[in-house]
């Protein structure tokens, strides 16, 4: 056993298992540390004061992570860049902060990074450092311009990028040297076989005189496809997408130093059109001009978050020559105008799984008007480009590790790797995850009830967590998988998912028992209210329709991976590590998500928020041409199961719907 908590600490149901079982770069400390120990339940709070080589003041932003979490994943999630070279091994000694306040373990690493005054003022190895509570993080400037950066679940990627310039001094031209511009240009990157298009020939001439014949060339693979006056080389930015169904998020990065430079994120401006991707199928089914709006929507969405990053971070949109986009295989297919109908019914086949290379102003995009847009390939018509994006980032193909890889979302994507395999399937969860269908569900946002904890024998029965810390106005689904689990706990609701007599409510948990009432003849549990006498109706509650809803999707997913399960000939224990991924997975408490049965029954820290792992194998394909020949290698190496062709799903889902009484 491996020093630090012991297997009694660390688990709730599940067999033994030893730290290094489950280590993984960056969520784990490396050997020798001895994280605090968690419960995988709840939120903590980080705020990061990051400063910056310009005597610009330092900024600050506020970020809400799972507990167990590294400082440097929680800074990388959210576009904060700080030093590293080793993928989270605190073997490169890079990046050091400053945790404002003390109480953060010392590791062996950090004693030799560190003076002892150091140490006692708080610096420390960030991805060393879990964030178990609420700290203030003090991010020095970057020092170095690694050749590799730390993207996705603790990958190293060797910087590759498409995206290349090279600054150049070029000899005019003579009577006895009439060679033509362009042949003057390419013989001086001659590393090269460089390829001109109509865009560059029409400005060659007029640059190159203009700027004396000193240019930096734009080269994207081998494409020349700009010539720009004096020396730009420092100047190459690309853009990632994580195109979701509900929430569309961008990256901007500096693709010669592998850094995110700002990030942002909004509602995907389709949602009119239907929460899911089965409505906006049906939408185009219905009217025929409503697949042009939709890729407008979708177009417009892009277009404005690559506007946001780009003057957050002070960067021109004429020197983004690159963009990267992750999306399901119907958000794909609608930003690209193709008809989405066979991908909504039997059997579910695509246009194409390998969208070509095209111009990001092919997208709406108003970037360099030359910019090349990469979109990922899907290894089907519910496992989309998101999730191939999601197995680079994690490295899927690499681990020799059980892994189980989960997106949680209205269509869940499943994945599972014994080391050797690897097989992948959806399964249609629902809306119920993002608060639809829910009586007082609502999105992620302020006001929402995002963590809750029962004790029926303390002095606060009930414990809320609210997005925002601002008065309770509905249930987000995190909060809804976490009240189902606590009131599972407790005793409230019985294994089938019935909410029990009140009278066995008022010998089990008696400080709760007034909460479990009626609304008309439904019954339900009353989460927040401003006092015991008013109408449960006018708080937020929980009723026994949505613990219904629950159910049939956390059924739905537990058959998709227990099915794959199956098909390897694997047990839940066999599973080494679990990786919830999504808006919706990495914000999901584990414990609560292990108590429901939506995840296998194992100990709680091989229970991994993954993050936005779409978007990190976007960054990855714009850092690395070898890794996004990888992600199109994954087509060859995973085996799509399709569930609705099995004859056990019926069969299993109906055993997956109850829950495990503790």
């Amino acid at each position: 056993m491996t020093d630090g908590p012991t297997t009694d600490d660390l688990t709730t149901d599940g067999p033994p298992f030893t730290l290094d079982d489950v280590r993984r770069e960056g969520l784990m400390a490396a050997p020798g540390t001895e994280p605090a120990a968690h419960d995988g339940t709840g939120r903590v709070g980080l705020r990061f004061t990051v400063h910056s080589d310009a005597k610009a003041p330092p900024s600050e932003r506020s970020v809400r992570v799972p507990p167990g979490v590294t400082v440097f994943d929680s800074a990388s999630w959210n576009g904060i860049a700080i030093d590293s070279t080793c993928g989270g091994h605190g073997t490169c000694h890079k990046c050091r902060v400053k945790i404002e306040g003390g109480g953060v373990p010392v590791t062996r690493h950090d004693t030799r990074t560190f003076t002892s005054d150091q140490l006692a003022d708080g610096w420390r190895l960030a991805c060393l450092v879990q964030a178990t509570r609420d700290l203030d993080v003090e991010v020095p400037p970057l020092t170095t311009r690694p050749k590799a950066a730390t993207v996705g679940v603790g990958r190293q990627v060797i910087l590759r990028p498409a995206v290349q310039k090279r600054y150049v001094e070029l000899d005019e031209a003579t009577l006895s040297d009439q060679r033509t511009d362009l042949v003057r240009l390419t013989d001086a990157i001659d590393d090269l076989e460089l390829t001109a298009d109509l865009h560059v020939l029409r400005r060659l001439s007029t640059v190159l005189r203009a700027a004396d014949f000193k240019v930096t060339a734009v080269v994207v693979d081998e494409d020349l496809i700009d010539v720009e006056p004096g020396d730009t080389s420092e100047l190459r930015y690309a853009i990632a997408f994580d195109l979701g169904t509900t929430t569309v998020v961008a990256t901007l990065l500096d693709v010669g130093t592998g850094t995110p430079l700002s990030v942002s994120s909004r509602l995907n401006k389709q949602q009119p059109y239907g929460g899911d991707v089965i409505t906006r199928i049906s939408a185009t089914m219905m009217d025929p001009d409503a697949l042009g709006r939709l890729q407008e929507a979708a177009a417009s969405t892009l277009s404005e978050l690559a506007g946001e990053v780009c003057a957050e971070a002070g960067v021109d949109p004429g020197h983004v020559y690159e963009v990267a986009v992750a999306g399901n295989a119907t958000m794909t297919a609608l930003l690209l105008g193709i008809d989405p109908e066979p991908l909504g019914v039997a059997p579910f086949v695509m246009t194409t799984a390998q969208p070509p290379t095209m111009l990001a102003a092919d997208l709406g995009l108003s970037l360099h008007p030359r910019a090349r847009a990469f979109v990922f390939p899907a290894l089907g018509a519910y496992v989309g480009g998101d999730i191939v994006a999601g197995m680079l980032a994690t490295g899927m193909d690499r681990d020799k590790r059980t892994r189980l890889f989960i997106d949680v979302g209205t269509n869940c994507e499943i994945v599972l790797s014994d080391g050797d395999t690897i097989l992948s399937t959806a399964a249609p969860a629902g809306p119920a995850f993002e608060g639809g269908a829910i009586r007082c569900g609502m999105r992620a946002a302020e006001g929402a009830i995002e963590v809750i904890k029962l004790d029926p024998t303390g002095d606060e029965p009930v414990t809320l967590g609210v997005i925002g810390d601002v008065p309770a106005r509905g249930l987000c689904g995190s909060g809804l998988v976490d009240a189902v689990a606590e009131l599972v706990k407790v005793g409230l609701l019985d294994a089938s998912g019935r909410f029990v007599p009140e009278e066995r409510a008022a010998e089990l948990a008696p400080a709760l028992a007034d909460r479990l009432t009626k609304i008309g003849e439904e019954r339900v549990f009353v989460l927040d209210r401003t006092s015991p006498d008013d109408d449960p109706a006018d708080g937020v509650y929980l009723s026994q329709r949505d613990v219904r809803e629950l159910q049939f999707a956390k059924a739905a997913i537990s058959t998709g991976w227990t099915l794959l399960l199956e098909q390897l000939g694997l047990e839940h224990g066999d599973v080494q590590q679990v990786l919830l991924a999504g808006s919706f997975g990495s914000y999901l408490s584990p414990a609560s998500a292990i108590r429901i049965g939506l995840v296998p029954q194992l100990p709680v820290l091989r229970i991994v928020s993954a993050g936005n792992v779409a978007g990190e194998g976007a960054k990855m394909a714009l850092l690395s041409v070898r890794e996004r020949v990888g992600a199109q290698a994954l087509l060859e190496e995973v085996s799509y199961v399709e569930l609705s062709d099995r004859t056990d799903f019926n069969d299993t889902f109906v055993d997956q719907l109850g829950f495990t009484q503790p």
